[in-house]
């Protein structure tokens, strides 16, 4: 199949997460099956845009902000032009969809193109009741109607996106996020050095200023213990700051700024602990991504997959308060066979339910099932 991905924006910080990761790895793994793929999108770096992200070939413009927020008023002219023939020449076209120009523009040609597509979004989108987004609404609920379905992560937003498209809305069909587990026996989880991280977006639902007072608690009873924060700043970064300096953690706390992804995952291998504090987050693909490097994991009970994790031993659940997750950390460091018996069961869980392959074999078959008879069952 020809499978054309639109998603809003790749950069080199990684800032628009795990929607360009999911794409990314969802699409390098249909490349490795023979499919033919492309990936369409904005680009934003200190360099050019490369011509692929992998075996991933890239199709890109410069991120323009065009309305305002920070990627709501995101696009390019251009990149109509490329929307258009990327999709003309699509079997399937899927759309990583958040309310913003791209997205708006990416699903308008596939409907006048009268392409196949399936839209993804990431919990992105939800009731919401402002004035200006029912007013985009008016032109972007009718065209997500108009997908052949919609991919959703979890329950919660099952319900959001029913809510959001009505009754007379396409399928709404569940797909995990994926990660690739690592082969090289980097992933076996041994003595490590005593660094606990965050890596995620420096933005309050993923409250980075909690892991800094999680770490003033923890060094009080490990002192050798170092913690390190990783992820471009949406807003938190000096608040961060303002609390290392209180508490005197210059030194013990630091900020990496953001990474790309295949130095993210050795970061990830490196640490001890890898630690997200967020709430109301609609999955944790930093969580998976982790867990795939090896690394025991403690996340809040405001966290989608939390659940499953901790039913299947597969990661500390806390209620997300500093000292719940300073005790949680506290212990791991203290406890060697508890941190190989947690990363583990975290790659056991990545191998069964969250790996690229078992999703995407799902995602062929749900472009199998729209190829045959308009919508999958």
């Amino acid at each position: 199949m020809r499978l054309v991905h639109v998603v809003t924006l790749v950069s080199d910080d990684g800032a628009y997460g795990g929607p360009t990761s999911v794409a990314t790895g969802q699409l390098e793994e249909c490349a490795a099956r023979g499919h033919d793929v492309t990936l369409v999108s904005l680009w934003r770096g200190r360099s050019p845009a490369p011509p692929r992200i992998g075996a991933v070939p890239l199709r890109t413009r410069p991120a323009r902000s065009l309305l305002p927020g920070r990627f709501t008023g995101l696009m390019h002219p251009l990149l109509v032009r490329d929307l258009w023939r990327a999709v003309g020449d699509a079997d399937m076209v899927h759309v990583h969809a958040g309310r913003d120009l791209v997205s708006l523009t990416a699903l308008a040609v596939a409907v006048l193109r009268r392409a196949r597509f399936v839209v993804q979004t990431h919990g992105m989108v939800e009731p919401r009741h402002a004035a200006a987004v029912r007013l985009f609404d008016r032109l972007y609920v009718p065209l997500l109607r108009r997908a052949r379905g919609c991919l959703v992560l979890t329950e919660r937003e099952r319900r959001a996106l029913a809510e959001v498209v009505g009754p007379d809305g396409p399928p709404l069909l569940t797909l995990p996020n994926g990660v690739r587990p690592r082969s090289d026996g980097a992933a076996e989880h041994g003595p490590r050095e005593p660094e606990v991280l965050f890596l995620a977006r420096l933005h309050p639902r993923k409250r980075p200023e909690a892991f800094v007072e999680m770490a003033a608690l923890v060094h009080e009873k490990e002192p050798e213990a170092r913690f390190t924060l990783h992820g471009a700043d949406e807003g938190s970064l000096g608040e961060v700051r303002r609390i290392v300096a209180e508490h005197g953690l210059e030194g013990v706390v630091t900020y990496g700024g953001a990474l790309e992804h295949a130095e993210a995952v050795r970061t990830y291998a490196r640490a001890a602990v890898y630690v997200l504090p967020a709430v109301d987050e609609p999955f944790g693909m930093t969580l998976i991504e982790a867990m795939a490097a090896g690394t025991p994991v403690v996340c809040t009970d405001g966290c989608a997959i939390a659940g499953e994790l901790a039913r299947r031993d597969a990661a500390v659940v806390t209620d997300g308060s500093p000292r719940e997750l300073a005790d949680a950390v506290c212990a791991l460091l203290a406890d060697e066979r508890r941190r190989t018996a947690l990363a583990r069961a975290g790659r056991r869980v990545v191998e069964e339910t969250f790996s690229l392959s078992a999703v995407t074999g799902r995602l062929e078959e749900i472009y199998r099932r729209i190829g045959r008879v308009g919508c999958p069952e």
